[in-house]
């Protein structure tokens, strides 16, 4: 009887975990009062947030209410699959430490005209820490409740059992060659040996870091001996779009080239960038960006995290006729807007002005952003019209190998590869 009831709490368990999960959607920010979300390595703006199981990897996590005062912040973490869909496992065989954890590290801003509160901690600490690799999902949460999330960010941990190669190709299809970049892959397995590689092993590619176009089920075209071989014509094909779109933000005084003008007042400042033209039929120039993140800094050499000042920006873009495209949506896209595809980031065409414009609330620092479309009818997301794509373009891919041996209730992240697509290329050393 007794053991009947543990499995019915089990069962339990799992489904409200499931629940949570997938009533949720991944990096989503459910709270207009949090901003300026960053999660990354720490020491590093610029990283995906990826930690190594149990090593002394640490991972960053900040962001601003901008209700100011102290609130009651906690988080807590949940195991997910390959897809992101919920592990069918309980918080105890993949987390050793408290489920819940305060966050108790926060700042009033100050030196800066916008009040907020700011808040960080790092992950994992004493009092919480994932046991098992996979992707796991971050939850942020008020007063202890977690129905009252304020928003969730994806991490992952790795515990590595293959060796994977990668090279980034040009297309070889003539109607592809000039616009996409292509991923040839092998994957050793020798050290896992899995009976069945078809349905163990699952291989992602995200481009930028964006899960949005990510490319999933990938099949070996080859398995020799223990190394699997990805390799076909119409396989790990990306869009190549071009070097991202920019604007300087570290001074909202000093405005820099791209911003045209700045309205100032004693409770706030509002900046318009130019309006920013079709750049589809321009022709491709390389220029080091941050393949669409975001850096918190500033020129004054103030803290960046409780000291940066904020500013409405507004976003212009101009279509070489003037006129809305047809059956078209324009979003504006990059870590800026979470990735975001929401009414909140949506380019709004005005009839006065001939232009597509949008108002971002931004703190100082470096931004990096393109246009999207969205297919009104289809649902399709597209660079096509807004940026172009030329296959000579410089990305970052990231190749992950996960493994589910047969029997086991989760996927496991055995192998992460990171690649440059200007990688022994002639004339660039493919470092960013």
């Amino acid at each position: 009887m007794i053991k009947q009831l543990k499995n019915i709490s089990l069962i339990s368990i799992l489904c409200i975990c499931a629940v949570t999960v997938s009533a949720q959607q991944a990096d989503k920010v459910y709270r207009n009062n949090i901003r300026s979300i960053k999660f990354h390595v720490s020491g590093d703006q610029l990283s995906y947030p990826v930690m190594r199981l149990n090593s002394g990897d640490q991972l960053e996590l900040h962001f601003d209410d901008m209700d100011g005062g102290v609130k009651y912040y906690s988080y807590t973490f949940i195991l997910c699959n390959a897809d992101w869909s919920p592990a069918m496992l309980s918080q105890f065989d993949y987390m050793k430490g408290f489920s819940n954890v305060r966050i108790g590290t926060y700042r009033n801003s100050s030196i800066a005209l916008t009040r907020y509160t700011h808040y960080t901690c790092t992950l994992p600490d004493r009092n919480t820490a994932p046991t098992r690799s996979g992707n796991y999902l971050l939850k942020v949460f008020l007063n202890g409740d977690t129905s009252q999330v304020a928003f969730t960010k994806r991490f992952l941990v790795s515990d590595i059992k293959v060796n994977t190669g990668a090279t980034v190709l040009q297309p070889f299809n003539p109607t592809l060659q000039k616009t996409y970049q292509k991923l040839q892959l092998t994957v050793n397995v020798q050290n896992i040996k899995p009976s069945n590689v078809f349905q163990e092993i699952k291989v992602v590619i995200l481009q930028n870091n964006r899960w949005d176009n990510c490319i999933t089920n990938l099949k070996p075209t080859f398995v020799r001996q223990n190394v699997l071989e990805y390799n076909t014509e119409n396989e790990g094909l990306f869009q190549a779009q071009k070097e991202w779109r920019w604007v300087d933000l570290t001074s909202f005084r000093l405005q820099t080239d791209r911003i045209e003008k700045g309205d100032y007042t004693n409770k706030g400042q509002t900046l318009y960038v130019k309006p920013d033209p079709n750049r589809n039929n321009l022709r491709y120039m390389y220029y080091r960006d941050q393949n669409g993140m975001y850096q918190l800094s500033n020129i004054e050499q103030n803290n960046p995290y409780w000291q940066g000042d904020y500013a409405t920006v507004w976003f212009r873009y101009i279509t070489p006729d003037t006129r809305e495209i047809a059956d078209k949506d324009v979003y504006l896209f990059g870590e800026l807007t979470n990735y975001d595809l929401s009414d909140a980031n949506k380019m709004m065409y005005n009839t006065e002005t001939g232009l597509y414009e949008n108002k971002q609330l931004l703190k100082q620092g470096l931004y990096d952003y393109i246009y999207i479309t969205k297919d009104k009818h289809t649902g399709q997301l597209s660079t096509e019209i807004t940026e172009g794509n030329w296959w000579e373009a410089e990305n970052n891919y990231t190749i992950l190998v996960y493994y589910r041996q047969l029997g086991s209730r989760a996927d496991e992240l055995i192998g992460v590869t990171q690649i440059n697509s200007l990688a022994n290329r002639p004339n660039f050393n493919g470092v960013k």
